[in-house]
């Protein structure tokens, strides 16, 4: 028998290993009678700065001879578990002719190949982008102040926008599917602790490599990847899915996942042309703030030990007023970096190492803005919106990708920074601007109204040496392609599977991954793999 134990308190200081000692005094049993125990989930209780603590659930087997002793219910937070187990389809009966092709190698796109190849689908995936060791030495060239790659940059290459993204595995969902991304993770590099801490982390470092090991693992179970392949065109006929017009060719397909991101908007403007419904949905835009981690650091730690213990402090915020303002991505000890997707526009984003060890946090400050507020009925009004600003801020940045910033002194009193000696951690140089150039007017007046309130709640301790840089403005998709609820594909264009967050049903790594894992396993559902033929 297995009972769930909630709850349960230990110090920060305190080695996980007397979780046993714990389990056994508040059952009221001995150490013999537990067969083994695991941690389920793991989050930090801050609401005491001079006292944190690790708040645990666990998972406990007891021996058989204890576990009909008593009526475990009746014990404060303890209850019978029962593990959900992960919904793998049989294998359906309908014969493929060609390999499911999945469009995209991020997050969504990954996972559904590590499925697919898996169950012997033998999926081909096609990235715009390079590999990611050739990917990563285009980002710190450009970082160094090189050219612009329009496809191999932060946003475009192996692992997609996800593989710079800071490597968050934070999630609202829960269940097996979660479960079953979390674990693959883990089998291709990540570490363990994955699996149960509140907020997991992989680090933009350990990212580079995690995907790679998808990629070999998928190609030892049959599937291929082709780089530098970008999808010009999809080939449809009679509502069906026939193949795809491609940089490298065409290529038959009746199983396409589109798992295209949240930025590739020549691909959007592609699928709008060829009929493919979409429309305009919410998408989240704003700035980003940049603080001294020691600041940050002292603010949420009333014991210094405890940053030894912890490491660099991170923070979620939001304030609520007539346009709700929210951080987002905060990066403990981390850079801000560019999220830029086409040339001569600029766009900021943020990671963090593992280690959080730089001497910067940033996270940013979103606000969301309404289809109603777009000014157009068009579904990639949003996107032009994007791009609207985005242009702005690099006309700002002299026409050479720098950022533009401005202090969050000089942002709230209306009053453009002028310094060129503002601190930030952004590689390739910043430029003195007025950042209420770079965002809607409605988008800056909720900004402005919102940071004193955060600032207050955190007892002027948040805006004291604040900056603040941006835009900010690839928060999530401003547009959903239209899927159908059951069989995952559109309307109209049978054998075509929209996921992640570019096709709008996602926000983040883990949830890209599992819209991606579940169109991956409809697909196995119906039809045979490829090596039962």
């Amino acid at each position: 028998m297995i009972l769930r134990m909630t709850n349960v308190h230990l110090p920060i200081e305190q080695n996980e290993s007397s979780l046993s000692e714990t389990i056994v005094r508040q059952l009221g049993i001995s150490e013999e009678d537990v067969l083994s125990w695991r941690i389920l989930r793991k989050s930090l209780d801050a609401r005491n700065r001079y006292s944190l603590q690790f708040v645990y659930s666990l998972a406990v087997e007891l021996c058989e001879g204890v576990a009909g002793s008593k009526t475990w219910t009746n014990l404060p937070n303890t209850s019978y578990y029962n593990h959900k187990s992960f919904d793998d389809p049989s294998p359906g009966t309908g014969e493929l002719e060609d390999r499911p092709v999945i469009v995209g190698s991020g997050p969504a796109g990954l996972l559904a190949a590590y499925y697919l190849s898996k169950k012997g689908y033998s999926p081909l995936v096609l990235e715009r982008g390079d590999a990611v060791k050739q990917r990563v030495a285009a980002v710190r060239e450009f970082d160094r102040g090189g050219n612009f790659d329009r496809e191999n940059n932060y946003l475009f290459g192996e692992g997609g926008a996800g593989c710079f993204s800071d490597g968050k595995l934070t999630c609202r969902m829960t269940g097996p599917d979660v479960d079953w991304v979390l674990e693959s993770f883990v089998e291709c590099g990540g570490k363990e602790s994955i699996l149960y801490e509140h907020r997991p982390h992989l680090g933009s470092n350990k990212l580079p490599m995690i995907c790679r090991n998808f990629r070999r693992k998928i190609e030892e179970f049959g599937g291929e990847y082709r780089f530098n392949c970008c999808v010009d065109k999809l080939d449809v006929a009679d509502g069906k899915v026939r193949g795809l017009h491609t940089s490298s060719g065409y290529i038959k397909a009746s199983q396409v996942i589109l798992g295209i991101g949240h930025s590739a908007r020549d691909t959007y403007e592609m699928l709008y042309e060829l009929g493919v419904p979409m429309f305009q949905k919410p998408f989240q835009l704003g700035l980003r703030i940049e603080q001294p981690q020691e600041q940050i650091n002292q603010h949420k730690y009333g014991n210094p030990e405890y940053e030894q213990i912890l490491g660099a402090a991170d923070y979620s915020l939001i304030t609520k007023g007539k346009r709700d303002l929210y951080t987002f991505c905060m990066c403990a000890g981390g850079f801000v970096i560019p999220s830029i997707s086409e040339p001569e526009m600029f766009c900021t984003n943020g990671m963090s190492r593992s280690r959080h060890d730089t001497p910067y946090a940033n996270s940013g400050l979103m606000v969301t803005l309404n289809p109603k507020e777009f000014g157009s009925s068009h579904p990639l009004a949003g996107v032009e919106i994007q791009r609207q600003y985005e242009r702005i801020a690099y006309e700002i940045g002299r026409g050479n990708y720098l950022c533009p910033i401005q202090t969050a002194s000089d942002f709230l009193n209306q009053k453009p920074s002028t310094d060129p000696g503002i601190d930030s951690s952004y590689e390739r140089g910043t430029v003195p601007a007025d950042l209420s150039q770079v965002l809607p007017g409605a988008v800056v007046r909720a900004i402005r109204e919102g940071l004193p309130l955060l600032d207050e709640r955190w007892r002027g301790e948040f805006l004291k040496n604040a900056t603040l840089v941006g835009p900010e403005m690839r928060g999530s998709a401003p547009v959903r392609l239209q899927r159908d609820r059951e069989t995952r594909q559109t309307d109209g264009f049978a054998g075509l599977y929209p996921v992640g967050e570019g096709a709008g049903y996602a926000g983040g790594i883990i949830t890209a991954a599992v819209d991606g894992l579940r169109s991956a396993k409809t697909i196995a559902s119906c039809f045979a793999p490829l090596a039962a033929h």
